[in-house]
This record gives structure tokens, C-alpha cells and sequence, in this order.
């Protein structure tokens, strides 16, 4: 009994700090110095189950960003929960013509 009340808490906990970052992107705040407007315009390109090809928003928006710090991001359990393929976003550098982080 303490494992599944155990478990619903973590589930729970999850939910709270999901909700916490997209009320952070609600707020107008930037990720790895990309905007809000920045990730907009990225998000048809990383979205299941017919991705856009990139456009030149989101490789304008890309051009700026902090590409080591996006990467950190590519094993997050989050990215999914938000409806981002993480595969899909590793590949947006290379599909905006940028050089992506040799470890990412």
C-alpha cells in the first residue's frame, strides 16, 4: 500500500513541475536563449506524428540559441510529455544548415 500512495505522489510531482515549465513559457520566458515566439515557431518540426520541415523562424531562432543547452535537454523525460520527439529536435540543427555539439 505505502508503494502505490508512493507512486501517485512521484506521478503527482511530475505533473506539478510540468505544469511549472509551461507556465514558464507562458510567462514569456526563454529556454537556452530561445523565446517563446523561438520555440513556437520550432515545435510543428519536433511533433509527432507529421513533422514540418523547420522554418526560417525556427532556424532564425535556432541561429541564436544556446545549442549546448538545448542539447541537455535530449534525454529529458519531459520532452515527450510535452509532445516533443526528442530525435526530432536533435536533428533541427543539422536541418537549419547549423553545426550541432559534437556530444549531442
Amino acid at each position: 500500500m505505502v508503494m502505490k500512495e508512493h507512486r501517485k505522489l512521484v506521478s503527482l510531482l511530475m505533473v506539478v513541475v510540468i505544469m511549472a515549465s509551461m507556465l514558464k513559457f507562458s510567462n514569456g520566458m526563454s529556454l537556452c536563449n530561445m523565446n517563446e515566439d523561438g520555440l513556437d515557431a520550432c515545435k510543428p518540426s519536433v511533433t509527432q506524428p507529421y513533422p514540418a520541415k523547420p522554418s526560417t523562424e525556427c532556424c532564425k531562432a535556432l541561429t541564436g540559441a544556446d545549442l549546448q543547452c538545448l542539447c541537455s535537454y535530449k534525454n529529458s523525460a519531459e520532452l515527450p510529455l510535452l509532445g516533443i520527439d526528442p530525435t526530432l529536435a536533435a536533428s533541427l540543427p543539422k536541418e537549419c544548415d547549423l553545426t550541432p555539439p559534437s556530444n549531442c
